[in-house]
């Protein structure tokens, strides 16, 4: 298991602050060793280091009486979604109050006119999804875990329908949150452009819970498409895919996702799942439109497949059909951890530009191999993202060395090529050591914002800046 950095811990405060929070919230604070640990960092092969306490407030009020009460008493301040972030982002390393935000769970408002909804962070993407569903609309922001809005928010993440849709940043128009002395604040309007002051809607998503904790949110939304079709082509190798990639997206052509799986990946998903895809290099594509529109870009697409290789390239626009495909794709990180029972994953997501993903791919591939890594490959490659999933006997002290060596090689690489340490997953506690080399000077600025706007160091201490 990876360690992680310890803080010092404020013993007599974090007393009195759970003291104060039990006689407020009774049975919805609790303090039991199992709950605690399910409130520390569980997904990935980073220590576990869990809070002296969840609470489960139901309103953006009680949020802000948690906070006061932290801040009167120099206590950490932990928010707590769904608990599906890679980076340790919900670790309490000074110990402090786990803040679960799933009570907070409802769509307070759907604008339908205006393509836009509110939201409490507690509701997640499938279920809001689904509450949309009747009115024609849906929310396009698709990580792959039924992740909380506010969790996706706070991480700026993004995934398979980046592409078209882009990420958390292009989706959401407001947002309010609870700063650390306890004021609650909105940060802008449900008008789609405003040049307003900063724009404290973005200083906020993507700030991983350091900044303030995210009550409501405002989101874009867009029509359900009138037709949808999925495709699925193999390749020779991946230069071949990467290639069928660049093409594509330089022709224009309004793909929704463009997913590459190595063979590898493709085996551990035939197995997990009971597909028989081809195991090559495999691009997984989805088109939104009109009937015929979808047609066409399929077409369009079969013809730039040719022209780079492809074979046993299929389409389809049966629902039944795309959502077993797509489901599949998803499980893909579950997938992947069936091929070693046991093991733990380190995940990457660098992002490089498109035009270097086949150069950085294959050199992945390639140290992979001379490290003796087992390190399936998957990748939102329309927008150069990619994800190398490395399987490690996390008490093999060699094998951990090994494989550490590697994500850090590959994080550098990345930026090497002018690309970044995270393309979704966030800085957390695992990416810290590569944000000043990736941003520089830049990060003093960081710094100097995050002293400013909580200067007692309590909200979610210990991530992005050390």
């Amino acid at each position: 298991m990876a360690s992680t950095t310890r803080l010092e811990r404020n013993e007599e405060g974090i007393a009195k602050v759970v003291g104060i929070l039990k006689q407020r919230f009774a049975d919805r604070l609790q303090t039991g060793a199992a709950i605690r640990e399910q409130h520390g960092h569980t997904t990935t092969w980073l220590e576990n280091q869990h809070p002296d306490a969840v609470v489960f407030p139901e309103n953006t009020g009680e949020v802000a009486e948690i906070v006061t009460v932290c801040a009167e008493h120099k206590v950490p301040v932990i928010a707590f979604g769904a608990g599906t972030s890679l980076e340790g982002h919900v670790n309490a390393p000074g110990g402090g109050i786990s803040v679960d935000l799933s009570q907070m769970n409802k769509v307070l408002a759907v604008h339908a006119e205006d393509l836009d909804c509110v939201v409490q962070p507690g509701v997640t993407r499938k279920q809001l999804n689904e509450h949309l569903r009747d009115q024609g609309l849906f929310f396009p922001i698709d990580p792959g875990a039924d992740a909380s809005i506010g969790g996706m928010a706070a991480t700026r993440a993004s995934g398979t329908n980046a592409v078209r849709y882009g990420t958390m940043k292009d989706n959401v128009l407001a947002l309010e949150a609870v700063m650390p002395d306890g004021t609650v604040i909105r940060t802008a309007t449900r008008a789609k452009k405003s040049s307003a002051g900063y724009d404290l809607t973005r200083l906020l998503i993507g700030a991983e819970g350091t900044l303030g904790i995210i009550t409501e949110i405002t989101l874009k939304l867009h029509g359900i498409p009138e037709a949808m079709s999925s495709a699925r082509c193999g390749f020779p190798t991946v230069d071949a895919a990467c290639n069928a990639v660049i093409t594509t997206i330089q022709y224009g052509i309004p793909v929704a996702r463009i997913e590459l799986l190595d063979p590898l990946s493709v085996k551990a998903v035939n197995a997990y799942s009971g597909l028989t895809l081809p195991e090559t290099p495999l691009l997984l594509l989805e088109f939104h439109g009109s009937q015929g529109s979808v047609e066409e870009q399929a077409a369009a697409f079969g013809e730039i497949a040719a022209e780079t290789g492809g074979t046993d390239f299929e389409w389809t626009t049966n629902a039944e059909e795309r959502t077993k495909l797509w489901q599949a794709r998803h499980d893909a990180y579950w997938a992947a951890l069936q091929l070693r029972p046991g093991a733990k994953s380190l995940t990457s997501d660098v992002c490089v530009p498109i035009s270097c993903l086949a150069e950085c791919v294959n050199a992945a591939q390639r140290r992979a191999a001379e490290l003796g890594i087992e390190a399936p490959i998957v990748g939102h490659v329309g927008d150069g993202n990619f994800h190398s999933i490395v399987l490690v006997d996390t008490d093999n002290p060699e094998e951990v060395s090994r494989a550490d060596e590697f994500m850090g090689w590959l994080t550098n690489l990345a930026i090497d090529m002018g690309g970044t340490c995270t393309g979704e997953h966030g800085i957390g506690q695992g990416k810290m050591p590569y944000l000043k080399r990736e941003l520089g000077p830049a990060t003093g600025y960081m710094k100097a914002i995050k002293q400013a706007i909580d200067p007692d160091g309590i909200m979610n201490p210990g991530k992005i800046l050390d």
